[in-house]
């Protein structure tokens, strides 16, 4: 079944001493559902998957798909610099029930393109579900081009890619070189109507933790009722957001993930407190955020 729709990058909630909050990550589960997501990727970058263990890991995925319940697929983000701990993560998701995985480039060290090809050939040899190559240029330091990521579809080894460029040119090449043979997910906040106009199949990215009716709303206008000017009134709903979290930035001040956790909690919503470095949000972010998601009807 081809990937698509709208997924929520999820967060991870953590209590006041970082500890995982079990309760807080279930009531997100459900919030999700109960607005209308196709799908959930639990444990990636707004999971703050690079601040967690191992076990932790594994035990955010269980939990979701605890709580999902089969009401919608759950993508882990199973990404890890090593390759032998990501085979590790991706079969432990594959065994608890996870419908694919979300794989980010093995980051940091940047290893050849063909040795980053290999990771994911790799993986596909220990893995029977879907692969979500994650291309991330932001987060890994490189990319993989559309060219290379046509070549392991070829082959067989994955079947999507979470595009997080935030332009919509590499849907245009993928789709192109791959036609329906990929599901593309746009991976950034900024131009999620440009992206399904492009022809993406779903929008994985942070925004829809914080409005996933208004996202889904997008994804019915653009990708399934090709209509354009309701596309652009509901994208304009979301500008405000778009423009706390993604611009008018000094010192990349205010970090998105903050934005993200600070507007879930506001809304009633437990999503807690970032692991440090990374630290919530202060009291006058925090009032503009309230402004802002007031505008918006969501408070």
């Amino acid at each position: 079944m081809a990937i698509k729709g709208i997924i929520p990058a999820m967060v991870t909630p953590f209590d006041e001493n970082e500890a995982i909050d079990e309760k807080g990550l279930r009531n997100l589960v459900d919030f999700f559902v109960e607005n209308g997501v196709h799908g959930i990727s639990a444990g990636g970058s707004c999971g703050e998957f690079i601040a967690m263990t191992l076990e932790e890991r594994k035990r955010v995925v269980e939990i979701v798909l605890d709580e999902a319940k089969g009401r919608v697929p759950i993508y882990p983000g199973t990404g890890h610099y090593s390759t032998k701990y990501t085979i590790e993560l991706s079969q432990h998701a594959e065994k608890v029930g996870a419908a694919g995985v979300m794989v980010i480039l093995p980051y940091y060290m940047q290893p050849t393109k063909t040795q980053v090809m290999d990771h994911y050939r790799e993986l596909a040899r220990n893995v029977s579900i879907p692969i979500i190559l994650y291309n991330n240029p932001w987060f890994a330091g490189f990319e993989l081009s559309s060219w290379d990521i046509a070549k392991l579809v070829d082959e067989g080894v994955v079947t999507s890619v979470k595009a997080a460029h935030g332009d919509a040119d590499r849907i245009h090449d993928l789709k192109y070189l791959c036609g329906d043979r990929i599901s593309v997910l746009y991976g950034h906040d900024y131009n999620p109507m440009e992206a399904f106009l492009a022809g993406a199949d779903g929008w994985l990215s942070g925004a829809p933790n914080v409005y996933p009716r208004l996202c889904r709303d997008l994804y019915e206008a653009a990708a399934v009722e090709k209509n354009v000017d309701k596309a652009r009134a509901i994208s304009r709903k979301m500008l405000p957001f778009v423009h706390f979290i993604a611009h008018n930035k000094v010192d990349r001040h205010p970090h998105w993930l903050p934005v993200i956790k600070g507007a879930l909690n506001l809304m009633g919503q437990r999503a807690g407190v970032p692991r440090k470095p990374i630290v919530p949000l202060n009291a006058e972010d925090e009032q503009k955020l309230k402004g802002i998601l007031s505008n918006m009807g969501l408070l």
